[in-house]
């Protein structure tokens, strides 16, 4: 992609996904045992009231749908150094279709790595109700055609 093709503030869709009591046990039994996630009795006495998705497996769905986005579309593939902020605003339930889609807030070209440039993505999951249940703000190395 040329650098100045990457456009900003423009949200791309990325798809949905939704949540599966089976998959989010699954998920927190391997990866985030607690209470909330792995048992729907405790759950439902918690201060969430019901069984939800542990936050990584919000973030999880969001990197599959990232990685087969990028497949479809080689552009969009990049390398991320890190991520500098996460947030879980709203529980993900049982059932919810959380739709996820990327924005390029910032870009700026490599001077130490020719044909690269950093980007700024942020990342929004929006629940079926249209409440955002997941923001996430990172910077990602992407090739450049000059």
């Amino acid at each position: 992609m040329r650098f100045d093709d990457i456009p900003l503030d423009t949200p791309v869709p990325i798809g949905s996904h939704t949540f599966t009591e089976e998959a989010i046990l699954a998920f927190a039994r391997l990866y985030d045992p607690q209470p909330f996630h792995t048992d729907p009795e405790a759950a439902a006495s918690s201060h969430f009231g019901g069984l939800c998705a542990s936050g990584w497996h919000t973030a999880a769905a969001w990197m599959r749908l990232t990685v087969d986005q990028a497949k479809r579309d080689a552009s969009l593939a990049g390398i991320s150094p890190g991520i500098d902020e996460i947030l879980w605003k709203r529980p993900v339930f049982v059932g919810d279709t959380v739709t996820y889609t990327n924005t390029v807030r910032a870009k700026r070209r490599l001077g130490s790595r020719p044909g690269w440039a950093m980007i700024t993505n942020e990342a929004v999951g929006t629940n079926q109700n249209g409440d955002e249940v997941y923001r996430m703000r990172g910077p990602v190395m992407v090739p450049i055609d000059d």
